[in-house]
């Protein structure tokens, strides 16, 4: 009989009890963490469970009106994406309607106040000099007046330059999710060298100088009307309140100054004189949170901007620096909201810069998000915030786990009818591949926000046939080995490699073209082409891991091995060929002296 091949794969494959050991230990682990988390279900889309519709209409700002085409509304359509749906799965959709209408669907279980926010922020994003603040509300000290700022900022300044001296790197500046008050540093580079500074915020700083008077807008100013102005505002703005922070600002144009507010680490409320704008959003080419292990910083913002804003960037730093403004300390406004107000004290010639302070890694990631996403080349108004109910999709997703499981039954009954005893092995695959599906579903959920809707259960359904299919390979490979007069236990080993390659190249066909649909497209396409993409990825490990060593075990049985009628493997039914034997050639006579008679 022709035996299989000895060494380290016969070693393997005498062994199929390791690898059903360890799937069992990946589906009890996944299972186990499923269960700890506390989301024993997949989250659902906005057509299965309901959700937030948000309408957007694009409002043109004085004289120009022609900003509003299609090349803006596409670019704004993916800013908001990225803002809601980070890694492409969270299942909330963005798209326009009409000429300058953009509708947003969150999802129920996304956290819509938040979405809301991201995507509700519409107004650009402006790197303003700060040129004064001080507590607003209760918790103010005292009331602004005309006079120079000094004191509390130049103090906070000098700690930090004895800091940046030293060589030392403050980490100890305020925790803020996008908030201002915190500890910065940057990174120029100066003849090839890197060099990084890193200086201490003052945690509250205050607007009286050291002699107790308050701050005003400028100098210069301080007889102008409009200087007078902004004063009055600044002195009667109270960012406590919530609609005089939403009207603080309101029609300031970049160019101008304006006053503006933002709530630090302990939720106090300040309010800030803010200079023209120095930077545009639109030129911080990329934002990343950072966990710096090189120092004591922890999560960081790191920034690179656009060549245009690099020369922006060091030209305000270096005036700050400087001290060419009444603060050495810059915002970062978002629709009129300070989320950030860090220190410099140098001029930042390198085009990148890096915000540290006592950021955790939500908080770091939200300021990099809104430092990447937050320039919209459109000012946007909130037409309509509607709730959307799942009726419809509820009904849509019965129907679909009724076709599902149609089709899944039929499946069943033709490998029972035609495998017969190899269908336990096919349907036990199935039952594995399909609790790891959702397992791992709704693991994904909370971790990368993704959200099954009906196109991803389309997707899983679509995956039962590609599961199917990798059975069908290789039990068609054995009983071509048995059709060619080997036993089952030999077949079952000479079958796989050639079995395993048609797996191979036909998952990833299929993964392949999963994973093109997921680039190219959006929204719902997207969570089918994930879905197939997961489970083509779990055939792979399913057959590997389960199926092949399952079918080892079985061959050792009376039941395969023999042959049974009902087995699915019987020589007889399947027209198998005698048993192979090797034959041994006639043994020659041996050599010796020939005797003439004969010869």
């Amino acid at each position: 009989m022709v035996a299989p091949k000895k060494g380290k794969n016969a070693s393997a494959q005498s062994k199929p009890g390791r690898s059903l050991a360890l799937i069992l230990i990946a589906i009890v682990a996944l299972t186990g963490g499923m269960f700890a988390s506390g989301h024993t279900t997949p989250r659902l889309g906005i057509d299965l469970a309901g959700g937030t519709s948000i309408t957007l209409r694009a409002v043109p700002e004085a004289g120009q009106e022609s900003a509003i085409n299609k090349t803006n509304m596409d670019t704004a359509v993916e800013i908001m994406n990225r803002r809601v749906n980070g890694l492409g799965v969270s299942e909330a959709e963005v798209q326009t309607q009409g000429d300058r209408n953009i509708i947003v669907n969150i999802p129920k279980g996304t956290n819509s106040k938040e979405a809301r926010q991201q995507v509700g922020t519409t107004a650009k994003l402006y790197f303003r000099p700060v040129l004064a603040t001080e507590l607003s509300g209760a918790n103010a000290t005292g009331t602004p007046s005309a006079s120079e700022t000094g004191g509390a900022s130049d103090k906070a300044t000098d700690k930090a330059t004895d800091k940046a001296t030293d060589g030392d790197k403050a980490t100890d500046g305020d925790k803020a999710s996008g908030t201002p008050s915190d500890s910065a540093s940057a990174s120029a580079t100066s003849q090839g060298r890197a060099a990084s500074d890193a200086l201490k915020a003052d945690p509250t700083p205050s607007a009286t100088s050291s002699d107790g008077a308050s701050p005003s807008p400028s100098a210069s100013a301080s007889g102008d009307d409009a200087a007078a102005k902004l004063q009055q505002q600044y002195a009667a703005l109270d960012c406590t309140d919530k609609n005089a922070r939403a009207k603080a600002g309101d029609g300031a144009k970049p160019s101008e100054q304006t006053v503006a507010c933002g709530q630090n680490s302990q939720g106090q409320w300040q309010k800030y004189i803010l200079g023209a704008a120095a930077v545009d959003g639109t030129e911080v080419d990329e934002a990343e949170a950072v966990y710096n292990t090189q120092t004591a910083a922890g999560w960081t913002v790191t920034m690179k901007f656009t060549d245009k804003g690099s020369k922006k960037f060091a030209d305000i730093t270096g005036k700050l620096a400087q001290n060419q403004s009444p603060q050495n300390q810059f915002a970062i406004v978002l629709d009129n909201d300070v989320v950030s107000d860090p220190y410099v004290s140098q001029a930042l010639t390198g085009g990148n810069a890096e915000i540290s302070g006592s950021f955790d890694q939500e908080e770091a990631q939200s300021l990099a998000n809104m430092l990447s996403y937050g320039a919209l080349p459109l000012t946007f108004k909130e037409d309509s915030v509607t709730t959307v109910t799942a009726a419809l999709g509820g009904e849509q997703l019965h129907a679909g786990l009724i076709a599902g499981a149609i089709g899944l039954a039929l499946v069943v009954l033709y490998l029972l009818f035609y495998y017969r005893g190899l269908s336990f092995i096919a349907v036990c695959s199935l039952l594995v591949s399909a609790g790891l599906t959702y397992v791992i579903m709704a693991l994904l959920g909370p971790t990368i926000g993704f959200a099954l809707n009906l196109p991803a259960v389309c997707g899983a359904i679509v995956a039962i046939g590609i599961t199917a299919d990798s059975f069908i390979v290789y039990f068609e490979r054995v009983r071509d080995e048995i059709r060619e007069g080997r036993t089952l236990r030999p077949a079952v080993e000479r079958a796989w490699p050639r079995a395993r390659r048609t797996i191979l190249v036909s998952d990833f066909v299929s993964f392949l073209a999963a994973a093109v649909l997921f680039v190219v497209t959006v929204g719902k396409v997207q969570g089918f082409a994930f879905t197939l993409g997961l489970t083509t990825l779990l055939d792979v490990v399913v057959v590997f891991l389960f199926t092949k060593p399952l079918l080892t075990l079985m061959a050792r049985r009376k039941f395969f091995s023999s042959g049974h009628k009902w087995s699915g493997l019987d020589p007889k039914a399947l027209g198998a060929k005698p048993p192979l034997r090797r034959t041994r050639r006639p043994s020659r006579p041996a050599a010796g002296p020939v005797d003439p008679k004969e010869a």
